[in-house]
């Protein structure tokens, strides 16, 4: 690997992107930040396919959530940063625990990471997906983000919108006392999300791992302790007001 140019101080000095033709402004700026950025070049020295497998090694370190034997969904995994994590983490190539990575792209094998190409929004994703696992998940875990429009209130709207999927989806999956991670955008998981996710888990968080870049609003919701699908269906029954005296009346 290239080690870039150092100043007189020792520090790395800052690359340039030299041309921005055929590049937007905003692809030329995620250009910029990519060629600067240490956990991009930590990354690649490791062997991590992309940064983000950082924010997941922080966000075990301080939830302590990746444990040996685990039964894992990642959704949206491309390119597989999070199951290559997860998959040291859990024992997996010693033939301990799961993983079932789900994404539209195609993704380099992964040991021991079973690999499905779909859409999780399908209705015969859940159903498949548990096939593949053997059973219900113990985790699902998601770093998927919508794209952007450059408009903040609609790319709020597009990111708790994709988390409730998400959310949802991982309730048709999970095995009581399951946990669901995801990122969102700091604000991103008030009113009906969080309400929902608070009613279904027993504790519920928010994490921001150190390598999420600084000028990022992202963070991560960690819900942990599902209540179960027949609890949750039960509750979401009430909250519809479809308790017994209620319906009798």
């Amino acid at each position: 690997m290239t080690t870039p140019p150092r100043g007189p101080d020792g520090r790395p000095l800052k690359v340039r992107v030299k041309t921005s033709r055929g590049r937007t402004t905003s692809q030329q700026k995620w250009l910029q930040r990519q060629l600067n950025d240490p956990y991009v070049a930590r990354a690649k020295r490791e062997g991590w396919r992309s940064r983000a497998a950082f924010k997941l090694i922080e966000l075990d370190e301080k939830a302590k959530l990746l444990k040996r034997g685990l039964r894992i969904v990642d959704l949206g995994a491309a390119p597989g940063g999070w199951s290559q994590v997860a998959a040291k983490k859990i024992g997996l190539e010693e033939g301990h625990g799961k993983i079932v990575a789900i994404d539209l792209l195609e993704i380099d094998p992964i040991p021991g990471v079973v690999f499905a190409q779909m859409d999780f929004l399908t209705p015969e994703a859940p159903d498949r997906l548990m096939e593949m696992l053997g059973g219900q998940a113990d985790l699902v875990m998601s770093d998927m983000a919508a794209n952007t429009t450059g408009h903040k209130k609609t790319d709020h709207l597009r990111i708790v919108g994709l988390v409730e999927l998400a959310a949802a989806f991982a309730r048709q999956v999970l095995a009581p006392g399951g946990a669901f991670l995801a990122k969102v955008i700091q604000g991103g998981t008030e009113g009906t999300l969080l309400g929902d996710l608070k009613r279904d888990f027993a504790v519920v968080k928010h994490i921001k791992p150190a390598a999420s870049r600084a000028d990022s609003a992202e963070l991560y919701v960690l819900a942990t302790g599902f209540r179960g699908r027949n609890a949750a269906l039960e509750d979401e029954g009430n909250d519809a007001g479809l308790t017994g005296g209620e319906a009798e009346a």
